[in-house]
């Protein structure tokens, strides 16, 4: 019997050159392919992946956060319920009654 063909496992620094060279667009993606010995559509797939990517690049670095906005109102009631329950538990231990 043949034996099987193993699958080839690259590196993401190789991933990323091979699909720079595909952004780039100097050569073909068949071209491109032929050079690196990668099939012409996994070039396709890296090229995409990294103009999919490119933007979380510069994601965070200055502005306002969005993922803090729907969080402040969850700490807020946190701290709300939290003070209650200390206020709760002052007036049951000092025996004073505000009502």
């Amino acid at each position: 019997m043949s034996e099987a063909k193993k699958r080839k496992v690259h590196t993401p620094e190789f991933k990323a050159k091979v699909g720079l060279d595909a952004v780039r667009g100097v050569k073909t993606i068949n071209e491109i392919g032929l050079d690196y010995g990668v099939h012409p559509v996994q070039v396709g797939q890296w090229k995409k992946e990294i103009q999919e990517q490119a933007k979380t690049l510069f994601e965070g670095k200055r502005g306002p956060k969005p993922t803090a906005e729907h969080r402040e109102p969850e700490l807020l009631y946190s701290e709300i319920g939290r003070l209650k329950v200390e206020l709760d538990w002052l007036k049951k231990k000092s025996g004073i009654s505000l009502s």
